[in-house]
């Protein structure tokens, strides 16, 4: 799924768009106990219940896609009679109304998750008929053709809020507030099936980590089925690994500034695509030799790749630092603009090679503006 298409789905979980009609819950305790479970039609709750539960699943497709956000293929075994895909089906068809149905998912959950302390399984099914688009792009709502109908999941921790005094409006005082146990936004989630191409993508599941360095491979195993994959993390270490195999010793400063510019370039010209710029292995290649790196050893490294198995999939925004262009020795840091790398250069001097960034403008140093020494009027003031 792209970003036009999770911004689609994401509105329906909003109090003004809301296309929930069921929701089921599961708190399951630190030992794996299940201390309570919940059916109910969603409508039919408070309105300030509806709005912290959508709240919970609105996380589900909160993120940035290939750190957040994956959208997962399932393996044709897993589309087979008895396979995760064809359980996530007939939850989904069933549309939470058959009870055996709905504990099968929250028994299988429990077995497969590995959230420390208390967890609430919180599930919701859906149907949003999908207006056609005109020519203009504007929603056309008596146009609808098809229905697309989901389930979202979410598993959040329930954690103790901290005990204090509180002010409380209905005695005008303070009084001793004891500790409540608060349910956090999801750890793990998921919306199934994808929405892709703005209908049904029964192949697919949209796939939520809070934290993009874990991505519960336990729970994608038990689950959905679905390969994982890399990590953004992995994703740099692959790229820098790519990188150094290729230059080897000529890896020097240049070629590190080139490669990041290069990257930025790519991030750039697709930041207003609803796809993120993603780079496979002939793309790495064209870059490392773009960047001066031998032909050779680029298409060998790229042999290497083919040879693993599964095809390279590395997101650009993965493999550089964000809008910053960043050096580090052992006890120094400098972070610099992206659009700004033309600031920084090498010198040999004496034998040994200085990072130069030329003192232009106002410099300060631990809050303290500081005189520049001008070679032409060293009296100058700033």
């Amino acid at each position: 799924m792209n970003k036009k298409e999770i911004s689609e789905i994401k509105r329906l979980l909003t109090k003004d768009h809301c296309r929930i009609d069921r929701i089921a819950g599961c708190y399951v305790s630190n030992e794996k106990k299940i201390i309570m479970t919940m059916k109910e039609a969603f409508l039919s709750l408070p309105e300030e219940e509806t709005h912290k539960y959508c709240d919970l699943l609105r996380k589900v497709l909160s993120g940035t896609i290939g750190k957040q956000l994956h959208t997962l293929e399932f393996p044709n075994e897993e589309e087979a009679e008895g396979g995760k895909q064809a359980e996530l089906l007939a939850l989904r068809d069933s549309a939470l109304t058959d009870d055996d149905e709905t504990e099968a998912f929250f028994s299988r959950v429990i077995e497969s998750c590995d959230i420390a302390g208390n967890y609430l399984i919180l599930l919701a099914s859906g149907a949003y008929d999908i207006p056609a688009r005109g020519s203009d792009r504007t929603e056309q709502f008596d146009a609808s053709d098809y229905v697309y109908s989901f389930i979202v999941c979410a598993l959040c921790p329930v954690t103790l809020s901290k005990a204090g005094l509180c002010y409380d409006a209905q005695s005008n005082s303070f009084i001793d507030k004891l500790q409540d146990h608060m349910v956090d936004p999801p750890e793990i989630g998921f919306l199934f099936p994808a929405f892709t191409d703005r209908n049904t993508d029964i192949h697919s599941v949209l796939y939520h980590v809070k934290n993009p360095k874990i991505l519960h491979p336990e729970f994608t195993d038990g689950i959905l089925g679905a390969p994982l994959p890399l990590t953004a993390a992995s994703q740099k270490l692959t790229f820098t690994e790519a990188v150094e195999d290729v230059f080897g010793r000529d890896c020097d400063f240049e070629v590190a500034k080139t490669i990041h510019e290069n990257l930025r370039a790519m991030i750039d010209e697709h930041k207003d695509d609803p796809e993120p710029a993603v780079l496979d292995e002939t793309d790495v290649e064209k870059l490392l030799t773009h960047c001066g790196a031998g032909e050779e050893k680029a298409e060998s490294w790229k042999s290497s790749q083919k040879n693993g198995g599964e095809d390279l999939k590395l997101m650009a925004s993965n493999l550089t630092a964000g809008n910053k262009f960043e050096v580090t020795a052992p006890d120094v840091k400098i972070s610099i603009s992206s659009d700004r790398t033309d600031l920084i250069n090498t010198r040999i001097i004496d034998g040994e090679e200085f990072i130069m960034i030329p003192m232009t403008g106002d410099v300060e140093v631990n809050g303290l503006r500081i005189r520049r020494k001008r070679e032409e009027d060293p009296s100058a003031s700033l």
